[in-house]
């Protein structure tokens, strides 16, 4: 934050809230209310949060947790916040609250405003760099838990050339899948993606529908899975019956383009060198399109992080960043192959935290 000029963080977001003070609650699926920490540069955090959540706050490590009777939507907890504020940065600071790509300010943009004028002199900067540089480094605690989740989905994915079969439709697969990996422990499936096609899949974000799978067909079943707050984000594909020539090829290639990106993943080398890696791979066997626009991302509290995996991202790999590897090609009109893998930047390269897929595409007989 020094170095950034900014002598405190404001964060509402979940994900962030429960990066800094531990406070978890199912109850960030209702919008009503908002949370906010205030993260000072130096100096204990304060929380300002609703009254009935008061108790779960109290309850982690911070010790200044202050309420409101919220909703109360002519002063939901503004007031409150733009003196915490105040009290961290100094009558003439700046706080960096979360303006950037890839965050979240979860408030409404009134009340935003509302604080702002209040702080006044006090400025509000970006605070993105900041969280990034924070959160782009896992602990060797989180990245634990990443690992977990990824053995996990792992040893579903492997079980379920088992449970799979013609005549299921996308969600039924889909629904095997999600159940197996809550059995064996993991915490929540929040993104269960199945599509399916003849020779093919022509998306990887739309399904699962009501759609019967059928012999000649390729499912791709891709999901972000946790544990103790912790994504997984990985892919398989499965044939019914043999997969086509075009389609075997397809998979040789983005196979390939795995292997590639593995290989570039180390300490100094860039998001641009992972993507110039796996592209070229992809092009010299005939890609026709990407439009997934990046060939892979950050991982962590978010089933999508930054960085991403693209010509002109830049990102520095460092030791402890946690990526996925995800190069993908259009390979007919209409056709796409997808591979996807979970790995840790190391000291002096990468390991994976998935199970490697099979050179050979998974068949369903």
């Amino acid at each position: 934050m020094q170095a950034a000029e900014l002598d405190g963080l404001l964060v509402t977001s979940e994900q962030h809230v429960r990066y800094f003070t531990g406070f978890v609650s199912q109850f960030w699926a209702s919008p009503t209310r908002p949370w906010f920490v205030v993260v000072p540069a130096k100096g204990a955090l304060v929380a300002v949060v609703p009254e009935i959540g008061g108790p779960g706050m109290a309850a982690t490590w911070i010790e200044d947790v202050r309420t409101w009777p919220a909703p109360v939507p002519d002063d939901d907890g503004v007031s409150l916040l733009a003196d915490a504020i105040i009290e961290t940065t100094g009558p003439t600071g700046c706080i960096g609250a979360e303006l950037g790509p890839e965050m979240v300010l979860r408030m409404p943009v009134n009340d935003f405003e509302r604080v702002r004028d209040l702080i006044k002199p006090v400025t509000v900067g970006d605070g993105t760099q900041v969280l990034r540089q924070l959160r782009g480094v896992k602990s060797v605690a989180e990245v634990a838990k990443i690992r977990h989740v990824c053995e996990i989905v792992s040893d579903a994915f492997e079980a379920l050339l088992d449970k799979l079969r013609a005549g299921m439709n996308e969600w039924e697969a889909s629904r095997v899948m999600r159940i197996d990996v809550l059995e064996r422990g993991a915490d929540s499936s929040p993104y269960m993606m199945g599509v399916a096609g003849a020779g093919g899949y022509d998306n990887i974000i739309m399904g699962p529908t009501n759609r019967v799978i059928k012999n000649g067909d390729i499912l791709i079943l891709d999901t972000g899975t946790t544990f103790d707050g912790y994504y997984c984000d990985f892919d398989r594909n499965y044939a019914f019956g043999a997969p086509d020539e075009d389609a075997q090829r397809a998979y040789d290639i983005v196979f390939q383009a795995t292997e590639a990106g593995l290989a570039a993943a180390r300490p100094g080398a860039t998001t641009t060198d992972l993507w110039r890696a796996m592209n070229e791979v992809l092009e010299a066997g005939g890609a026709l399109s990407n439009n997934v626009g990046r060939l892979g991302h950050g991982l962590g509290m978010q089933l999508t992080e930054w960085p991403s995996n693209k010509t002109g991202d830049d990102t520095e790999l460092l030791p402890g960043m946690v990526l996925t590897i995800e190069p993908g090609m259009e390979f007919k009109p209409g056709q796409m192959m997808v591979h996807e893998e979970n790995i840790i930047v190391t000291e002096d390269g990468c390991e994976l935290l998935t199970r490697r897929a099979p050179d050979e595409m998974w068949l369903i007989d």
